[in-house]
């Protein structure tokens, strides 16, 4: 059981970045709908490798590329991200510290994560995160989130 929830994080975690739509493409096609901007602060503990963002609605969340895939350095410890051209409605983001740039999150043989991960609201679960408990709400208005690993 466990190792099946481990093999789902690593398919969606590894996943989204791979087949991740630029957030150009994400420019709604209605000029008169609102968008707004989502960025994502995470403290890192090593400066080493990068840390890999997903944005997820209830439709795709652990189950499909994201709305949009990001990748951004540590820089003094910290990286950060920012969604562009969001339109109000209900997320949920997941990231992982991805330290050796192979662009996928690695396990120990026993199906143990490797990589640090994170999920909207810091849920910190044994298992996959859970919809209910990662999601947040997007209004017009610019959000600041902070994440943990």
């Amino acid at each position: 059981m466990m190792k099946t929830i481990l093999v789902t994080i690593t398919i969606v975690l590894s996943s989204f970045i791979l087949n991740a739509q630029d957030a150009d493409s994400m420019i709604a096609e209605d000029a008169t709908s609102e968008t707004t901007t989502i960025t994502v602060n995470v403290p890192v503990k090593s400066d080493k490798g990068t840390v890999i963002f997903g944005l997820f609605t209830e439709d795709n969340f652990m189950s499909s590329a994201p709305l949009q895939g990001l990748e951004s350095e540590i820089v003094d410890g910290k990286a950060t991200v920012t969604f562009e051209n969001v339109t109000p409605g209900t997320y949920a983001i997941t990231l992982f510290h991805d330290k050796n740039g192979n662009k996928k999150m690695d396990f120990e043989p026993n199906g143990m994560p490797i990589e640090m991960y994170g999920v909207s609201n810091n849920v910190m679960s044994m298992g996959p995160p859970q919809w209910s408990e990662a999601n947040f709400e997007v209004k017009g208005e610019p959000l600041t989130l902070d994440i943990i690993m």
